[in-house]
């Protein structure tokens, strides 16, 4: 079992949602990419922190 923690920064708005993408550490490749988040949740945010743990 392994975890990970991702960084997302704000990239736009949509209707009901706000869009972040994700911020790779330098020389790896993104793991999830863009992450869309309800907007009743995000509220103002600029950045988001998302802790994926994998299980084997």
């Amino acid at each position: 079992m392994s975890k990970k923690v991702v960084m997302f920064e704000y990239e736009k708005e949509t209707k009901n949602s706000v869009r972040f993408k994700e911020v790779p550490e330098e020389g790896t490749a993104p793991v999830v990419g863009t992450l869309y988040v309800q907007k009743w949740f995000a509220g103002s945010s600029k950045s988001i922190e998302i802790t994926i743990d994998k299980k084997d």
